[in-house]
């Protein structure tokens, strides 16, 4: 069955066809079938954000689709940036905006912070799931490792051993992170689907 991945962003596809290939899927992204548009994301939740990426690719295949929202939400910040992640504060580079929050936490107590996932597929029928993942930590002190993006170098997992994500192999956070959690609650369901559809063959 036909998958398509809401993003042009070659890493997620490869990371996504990796996933779901096995399962039966033939995974390709939105530019692989001619649909090139731009959602504006005007949801207020990461939610709302992966359901309308996910729809408006929906409404001009009709095909399975899935589509991703996440975003990193500080506590002291009022869980800032959030959903404004990519584009917190108009600020153009990510070195620009991990600063911006070592600078607003400067003499903060509470450094805690989550990495958030929400992952929207919508079945060849139309119907949508919604699968959310939770990556709990703190906010570094400063910036430290060279490995991953965004808000890596000044985030700290709770499972990191005090180390920030971009000071750990890419294969933890593949296996830890927020997105990994969403993925694992898609596939799992994915899989049960598959498991149903059989035993209902079979009667």
């Amino acid at each position: 069955m036909e998958l398509i991945i809401a993003t042009n962003n070659a890493g997620k596809v490869r990371e996504y066809k990796d996933i779901f290939a096995p399962l039966g899927f033939d995974v390709c992204s939105q530019g692989e079938k001619n649909i090139h548009i731009e959602v504006e994301e005007t949801g207020t939740t990461f939610e709302e954000n992966a359901a309308l990426k996910a729809q408006a690719i929906y409404d001009r295949c009709h095909t399975a689709v899935i589509s991703d929202d996440s975003g990193l939400e500080v506590a002291a910040l009022g869980g800032e940036p959030g959903i404004y992640s990519a584009r917190y504060k108009g600020l153009a580079t990510e070195h620009e905006r991990r600063m911006a929050i070592l600078d607003a936490l400067q003499g903060a107590e509470d450094r805690s912070a989550r990495f958030v996932c929400c992952i929207c597929y919508i079945d060849r029928g139309g119907a949508r799931h919604l699968f959310k993942g939770v990556w709990n930590g703190s906010i570094a002190c400063a910036e430290a490792g060279t490995n991953g993006f965004g808000y890596d170098p000044i985030f700290i997992s709770e499972d990191a051993g005090g180390k920030t994500t971009a000071s750990l192999p890419i294969s933890f956070k593949e296996k830890y992170s927020h997105r990994a959690k969403a993925v694992a609650m898609l596939t799992d369901y994915l899989k049960r689907e598959a498991v149903e559809k059989v035993e209902k063959a079979g009667r």
